[in-house]
């Protein structure tokens, strides 16, 4: 007789129970980064809605951040840090290409032995996890999850580049998932277009650096082809998010899009036609844009200044180098 293999099954819904988060310890007006850009602060202002970013001091680095934003995470949701079994952080700046830096948090926040991985899918990596985490606690493979979006981008980032450096923060922002009496994470509108995948990325490899080909590699992006695929991309991926969680925009109690730059996530208000009772996360003006981290900080931030949130539905979007984009709509906790 052939044996049956044992399959698990967990939970019928799942909800974001808490958030963390962490910034860069200084703020880092525009005028201190003008000069090598041959910029003005009216003009980043205008551009991008950015008038300081949180970077990091060169002690800190991209699992600092993750620790701390995960440790408040698990201290408002009151769980006891054992009883997490799977830890995924999604980032771009990893200060070594192994070990993941989930590992390492794991072990930090008293998680150890979690599951643990990293997910790279750059601004969109956050929804990315979100979405791992849901189906893997409802397939049985966990009980509680930890998700972590943590960047380090001035890591990366050229002083004298005018396409991106000037947008970026450093942050970490942490959300604690686990079983639910109701449904607080929609189905999840997922995909990556690669064809685009030069329009923003790494300007070099690691092996070309070792041989002296290049410097060391920095993100460059091509701006106007990034800004018309968010716009008029994302908008229809963020409709396709709200159709696939069964809700009206009008449902909503905030949308939280990725940190990208204010002027696609005001005009993202606009094709979605939120109504004026949306309240909109806008993090960017003082964090900067932090890739992974900031949808979590912007969530993080909106519940602290809106605690009226707590309870509503939440539109979150990512979406950056790949071209990669994840959606979906949560429970605000």
């Amino acid at each position: 007789m052939t044996a049956v293999l044992h399959q698990r099954t967990g939970a019928a819904h799942t909800r974001i129970y808490a958030y963390g988060a962490a910034r860069g310890e200084i703020s880092v007006p525009n005028d201190d980064l003008i000069g090598p850009i041959d910029s003005s602060d009216e003009w980043i202002r205008q551009r991008t809605g950015v008038i300081t970013r949180t970077r990091a001091v060169p002690a800190t680095d991209a699992i600092d951040l993750a620790t701390d934003a995960a440790a408040e995470a698990i201290a408002t949701a009151g769980i006891d840090p054992a009883l997490i079994d799977l830890v995924i952080v999604a980032t771009v700046s990893n200060p070594k290409q192994t070990p993941s830096v989930s590992a390492i948090v794991a072990d930090r926040v008293g998680a150890n032995p979690a599951a643990a991985y990293d997910v790279n899918a750059a601004c969109a990596g956050y929804a990315y996890a979100i979405a791992q985490a849901d189906a893997l606690i409802r397939g049985g493979a966990a009980t509680y999850a930890l998700v972590i979006g943590t960047e380090k981008l001035s890591d990366i980032v050229d002083p004298a580049d005018r396409s991106i450096s000037f947008l970026l923060g450093d942050g970490a922002g942490a959300a604690l998932i686990g079983p639910s009496d109701f449904p607080g994470i929609s189905a999840t509108v997922w995909g990556s277009d690669g064809s685009k995948a030069d329009a923003v990325g790494m300007n070099g490899t690691l092996t070309q650096f070792r041989d002296g080909e290049v410097p060391w590699p920095t993100l460059r992006q091509e701006g106007p082809t990034v800004f018309r695929w968010a716009v008029w991309e994302m908008a229809k991926v963020a409709k396709e998010a709200l159709a696939a969680a069964g809700v009206e925009a009008s449902d909503l109690a905030a949308f939280i899009p990725h940190q990208a730059n204010m002027r696609i996530i005001d005009e993202f208000a606009k094709q979605l036609k939120l109504p004026d009772s949306v309240k909109i996360g806008r993090d960017i003006e003082t964090t900067g844009n932090t890739s992974a981290a900031s949808i979590p900080l912007a969530t993080h931030r909106l519940l602290q200044e809106n605690p009226e949130l707590s309870g509503g539905l939440a539109l979150q979007i990512g979406f950056g180098a790949g071209l990669v984009f994840g959606a979906q709509v949560v429970v605000l906790p």
